[in-house]
């Protein structure tokens, strides 16, 4: 579609049972964004959907592990990402979210629709069921033994130590995670949507109509999917959470969340205009003239290129996507990002520890987008992006030009003075960046517009420092008013040509120099600013960051590593067994420390007196190193008091405190619940 007359812009609806992270941010949300203020800067009629994917079994787990309702978690989690993505610019026309009303009937009567007119067809299969708990099990609600890394915490859909993707009857010694029990096979009933009877169709619009078009790992992926085969998918599963399947033999049935979420674009269109008074959502949806593209992650290809057109073509009267320019992974310092492992870079935390650094994030995600291929996102590299490129060419640029013009000219724009060949090369390159830029936004190559874009800066800074102004005022000033009326003008062309990329900045630019526009095709202009304006006083646009801000944040990551790797740690293996005479013969008390302080010349030890409850007496305890002695008196701990006496460093020790040794080789004394009298035996 050469011209259309508005744009239906997606973007992934991310799941509500945690933050965002910077990987989405980098595969789906930033392009989308820039995409979506690019083209409103050319005039068109843009949509741009976003929401919050809140049904499926990620949710419900949590909530079971948490105790609380799956509307608390999405209730949560929701209000976090869409704060978020506010305060980080993504300009989204609607945020909504997949448990509000209007999504459910729009859901519901779509499923109702393609069932009516016998788009779909009903199977009966054995799936996995807990009869304890008297319900059919979601694959994540099944664990067991992985059968090619033996990784014991498998879930019936993946094995999260190998990548392994599972079926559920793959698992060794399977389990259910509501009872801990076996679970038994049983026979239940769903509704499918045949993908196998649209296999010519995606050949003829996708192999043949998109293959010069797309992206080859878009277009790579579905072909592959295509020509291995495609089968029929349920459309329904057996839970109590999501929009229920509106057929009165479907009690306790749900619609599947892959074919509720995407539906959640068009129920978004419907809240959005509602909202707005109008009942027109349909052009958004069904009118020729309209380009639908899907911003997504690599793992939502499938989704979106094969089963969702396949749920558009089966309704009948919807347009279909144009483009779906999916991404590769963002991989955080050499290891791949892990929600589990809490191996990530989260957008709330960052926005936190990062004020007023927003166009920061989104240029170091820009430049790194993995568009072609995985790529890496490390602190050092965010902070060189920070302090060498944005602050040490833009920032530059345009701090001097306007510290200059103040300096001069009272910060009135002065006149363009004579015009060399250098003057009338500058404008002609300048004239080219709208263009440039917009090309490669219009083939999704963000980065390479980007790059355009500080190359206008650089343009800027090297005409400024090549002409030197600064030297010139005295000899000839009537050319430094050319030199900064033209550097002027090159700020004034950043500011509109920046803000898909760095809104923030585009913003504070155009307030010092007292402009509002954000015409694209004036970005190449010259003429922006007039002589005799004023200018504000220069604002810093980017401030550096310093080497302590990156330690920490590297020392957070190393935190959550050692976190994740003590909470995965492997017990200690049982030792040989003993006879309950033996346990008897072991007396455990609750003491209480009475006096505490720590063994001369020794950095681990200190002595402990106790009160036993039969007698007081000295110990020796090698926790020195995680109890300052003061914070020990009056405490209660566990001991066993019948050990033989032994000389430790000069003192007696007549007995031991127990404590629990962690994977990291710390130390936690064993201590009751509550007080209680000293002596208390330990049964």
């Amino acid at each position: 579609m050469k011209n259309p007359v508005r744009y239906t812009i997606t973007s992934a609806l991310p799941y509500a049972n945690g933050p965002v992270h910077i990987g989405h941010l980098a595969g789906v949300y930033i392009p989308a964004d820039i995409y979506a203020r690019y083209l409103r800067n050319n005039g068109k009629e843009v949509l741009f959907l976003g929401g919050s994917d809140e049904h499926g079994v990620p949710i419900t787990l949590k909530a079971r592990k948490e105790g609380v309702t799956p509307q608390d978690i999405v209730d949560r989690y929701h209000n976090i990402i869409k704060q978020s993505f506010k305060e980080l610019g993504i300009s989204f026309d609607i945020y909504s979210r997949t448990s509000n009303p209007t999504h459910h009937e729009t859901a519901a009567a779509y499923f109702t629709k393609l069932y009516n007119e016998g788009k779909l067809v009903e199977q009966t299969s054995q799936q996995y069921y807990d009869e304890e708990a008297k319900q059919f099990l979601a694959d994540r609600y099944i664990t067991g033994e992985c059968p090619h890394c033996h990784n014991e915490k498998a879930y019936g859909d993946q094995c999260e130590a190998c990548g392994a993707t599972l079926n559920a009857t793959d698992l060794i010694n399977p389990k259910s995670t509501l009872s801990g029990n076996p679970p038994v096979m049983k026979e239940t009933k769903h509704w499918y949507l045949p993908l196998n009877e649209y296999e010519p169709w995606l050949k003829e619009w996708i192999l043949n109509g998109h293959k010069d078009d797309w992206k080859v790992n878009v277009y790579g992926q579905c072909k592959s999917w295509i020509e291995a085969g495609l089968h029929p998918r349920a459309v329904t599963r057996d839970l109590s959470w999501g929009v229920k399947v509106p057929l009165p033999e479907a009690e306790g049935k749900v619609l599947y969340v892959w074919f509720d979420a995407p539906i959640g674009y068009i129920s978004a269109t419907k809240e959005w205009t509602a909202a707005q008074g109008r009942t027109d959502w349909e052009k958004w949806w069904k009118d020729p003239d309209t380009q639908l593209v899907h911003f997504i992650g690599k793992d939502n290809i499938v989704f979106h290129c094969i089963i969702f057109p396949c749920m558009l073509k089966a309704e009948g009267s919807y347009i279909l996507p144009e483009n779906v320019p999916a991404n590769e992974f963002l991989n955080l310092e050499g290891d791949k990002i892990s929600t589990s492992r809490n191996w990530a870079v989260w957008l709330h935390e960052y926005l936190q520890d990062f004020p007023g650094k927003q166009d920061t994030l989104r240029y170091m995600l820009t430049s790194i987008a993995p568009e072609t291929k995985d790529s890496d996102f490390t602190w050092s590299d965010f902070q060189a992006k920070n302090n060498n490129e944005l602050l040490a060419i833009f920032g530059n640029l345009v701090n001097r030009t306007i510290v200059l013009t103040h300096k001069y000219y009272g910060g009135i724009i002065p006149e363009m003075g004579p015009v060399t060949d250098l003057e009338k090369e500058v404008m002609a390159k300048v004239a080219e960046f709208p263009q440039r830029i917009g090309e490669s936004i219009e083939k999704y190559r963000f980065r390479e517009a980007q790059a355009e874009l500080m190359n206008l800066a650089r343009l800027g800074n090297k005409y400024l420092t090549e002409t030197e102004p600064w030297k010139k005022q005295k000899e000839d000033p009537e050319y430094v008013k050319t030199i900064l009326h033209l550097s002027l003008q090159i700020c004034a062309s950043l500011s509109v040509l920046c803000e898909p990329f760095l809104p923030f900045s585009a913003e504070k630019l155009q307030k010092m120099l007292n402009l509002n526009n954000k015409n694209w095709n004036d970005g190449g202009r010259t003429d922006l600013l007039k002589a005799g304006d004023k200018v504000n006083e220069a604002e810093l646009l980017f401030v550096k960051v310093e080497d302590d801000a990156i330690a920490a944040q590297v020392k957070k990551l190393e935190d959550a590593k050692k976190a994740n790797q003590l909470a995965n740690a492997p017990a200690t293996p049982a030792k040989e067994d003993i006879t309950y005479d033996d346990f008897q013969k072991m007396d455990l008390r609750v003491v209480t420390v009475l006096e505490a302080e720590r063994v001369p010349k020794t950095k681990k030890l200190l002595k402990l007196k106790v009160n036993t409850g039969v007698d007081t007496r000295e110990i020796v305890s090698g926790i020195a190193e995680y109890y300052e002695p003061e914070t020990l008196v009056g405490k209660q701990v566990l001991m066993l008091i019948n050990l033989a006496p032994k000389e430790i460093k000069g003192v007696k020790s007549h007995g031991m405190v127990l404590m629990a040794a962690n994977a990291d080789g710390s130390l936690s004394l064993m201590q009751p619940a509550k007080n209680i009298n000293a002596g208390s035996t330990v049964q």
